[in-house]
């Protein structure tokens, strides 16, 4: 957010950058596939001809545990005939109602499409066998108020294999802790429109990042799944823990709602109409190829939709499942937010699944909540970028002043600052190609290499060790040219550079006018 707070920090009261929903889910992994569903069977001495009767007396007993706390409290026990129906509303509603304020609102259960199994006849050894299937069964929501997360709900499937889906949200979360230290504000929703402290606030959204996810869930699930591990009999396991969907949101409170009217329409009508698809790429951390667009063989869908809501107008982009969007929530708060359903499209440093722990490697990003932290750090980026590119649109700053200090010769870096590095010439193929590659948004984070740039800058590997020497001394050579005319600035005690925040701005701002046409550069287009 610093090129955003650069731009509009007069005008912003604060920001908060956090977990807004979080969904889990968890798997009885070894009863997620036939072999391991036939040996639980065998285990706990169950006939393939009685797993039906089997099966049904376990639903049974998982109805009965899970109904208790209901009846104790006297709490609604309710039959969904459409699992549509809005379950949120009905279970705020009979909160409400009842004047509910701590622990069980509802029970609601409704049939919902599954994965489980059945009984199969093998015609050739004419034996019974357990087939994995997709069916319907019933699915039990738990509606409460945690002591801790605040407003949540679970969902369990009653038939075999037991699914079990965990739905929390960051800013109900923070709300919690805000009461607990009794730190004064507002919210809307599940959204915090002002707080007394921003930055105590901030600090105890970073403490959710702290959190040993496995015993939180855990603890979770004996509330809301109290028959496991009974249910298990002879074959006692844990459940696996994933993040099914994360958004992470940065809402940004001005002081003035006249301020915020009178940017978002800039920002918005800027977003529908400039950014492309590399744009869209580039926000969500995408790799792209050395000349700025997207490698041919991405073959998913991109899109981009403007669209007006109750609270306010949102714009959305997608690449395939994942997303980045920006809305006003109130009239002096925007949200910048970031949702990700497939996260193999990051990367984490980190060792093979099962592996040494010293064999590190950029990898892809996996669903378990170990790579949760990660996933905050990869969807804030997003949020960074796409902020920056929110700033650049209030950005007066004439073409000449960023692109005259680029097309001189300028000191080399070093303690021999007699010496100069040539002009750089960003309207031409190559420096433009050298200006999109550092600008590329994987290095964001951890900075970038000369390994890095030689990937980027060639597209087919060295024919032998003299080549690629060559190319790494070539690259070496570049790196000297963008450090001289301050475009990246070296890590102290590595390897690695990080474009400045001048740099990434000329270049930005350099890279978009050499791909305008004239029209666009004149205002003349239709």
């Amino acid at each position: 957010m610093g090129s955003f707070l650069q731009a509009f920090g007069s005008l912003v009261l604060g920001v908060l950058n956090g977990f807004d929903r979080l969904v889990f889910r968890g798997h009885l992994i070894r009863l997620s596939y036939r072999m391991g569903m036939e040996c639980f069977l065998s285990t706990n001495h169950v006939l393939f001809k009685d797993f039906k009767k089997h099966a049904l007396a376990q639903t049974q007993r998982l109805l009965q545990a899970s109904f208790a706390e209901a009846k104790r409290l006297e709490r609604p026990i309710l039959y969904l005939r459409s699992s549509r129906d809005s379950k949120e509303d009905l279970a705020r509603a009979l909160a409400a109602k009842h004047r509910i304020q701590e622990g069980l609102i509802a029970i609601f259960k409704c049939v919902e499409p599954c994965s489980t199994f059945r009984l199969h006849k093998n015609r050739n050894t004419h034996m019974l066998e357990i087939h994995p299937k997709t069916g319907q069964c019933s699915y039990l929501y738990r509606y409460a108020f945690h002591p801790v997360f605040g407003f949540m709900h679970a969902r369990v499937q009653t038939w075999y294999p037991f699914a079990v889906q965990i739905c929390i949200n960051g800013r109900e979360w923070l709300a919690r802790q805000l009461d607990q230290i009794g730190m004064r504000y507002q919210r809307r929703d599940n959204k915090i429109i002002w707080v007394e402290d921003f930055a105590k606030a901030q600090q105890l959204l970073d403490q959710q990042l702290q959190v040993h996810w496995p015993d939180v869930l855990n603890g979770v699930l004996h509330e809301v799944h109290p028959s496991h591990p009974e249910l298990l009999g002879r074959m006692p396991m844990d459940y696996y823990w994933s993040v099914y969907q994360s958004e992470w949101a940065s809402d940004i409170a001005f002081r003035s709602p006249a301020d915020l009217g009178r940017l978002y329409p800039q920002w918005l009508r800027h977003a529908i109409t400039s950014y492309s698809s590399t744009d869209v790429f580039r926000f969500l951390g995408r790799k792209l190829m050395p000349d700025g667009q997207i490698w041919p063989r991405f073959e998913g869908e991109i899109q981009s939709s403007l669209q007006r809501r109750l609270e306010g107008v949102r714009i959305k982009h997608w690449i395939e499942h994942n997303s980045l969007k920006m809305y006003d929530y109130c009239p002096s708060g925007v949200r910048i937010e970031t949702t990700i359903n497939d996260p193999s499209d990051f990367q984490v440093y980190r060792p093979k699944q099962g592996g040494p722990e010293e064999d590190k490697q950029w990898r892809p990003m996996r669903k378990g909540v170990a790579d949760l932290h990660r996933r905050a750090q990869v969807s804030q980026a997003a949020n960074d970028r796409y902020a920056a590119a929110v700033a650049a649109v209030k950005d007066t700053t004439p073409l000449r002043d960023l692109a005259e200090p680029l097309c001189r010769r300028a000191p080399a870096p070093g303690k021999n600052r007699q010496r100069q590095v040539r002009a750089l010439n960003p309207l031409a193929s190559e420096d433009a190609a050298l200006l999109a590659a550092v600008l590329d948004p994987k290095f964001a984070l951890n900075g970038l290499r000369n390994r890095d740039l030689v990937t980027l800058l060639y597209a087919n590997p060295p024919a032998d060790d003299q080549e690629r020497r060559q190319r790494s001394a070539r690259v070496t050579r570049l790196i000297r040219l963008l450090r001289g005319h301050g475009v990246l600035h070296k890590v102290p005690k590595t390897h690695r550079y990080t474009v400045s925040a001048t740099g990434r701005q000329a270049a930005t701002a350099l890279l978009a006018a050499r791909n305008a046409n004239a029209d666009q550069l004149t205002g003349n287009a239709a």
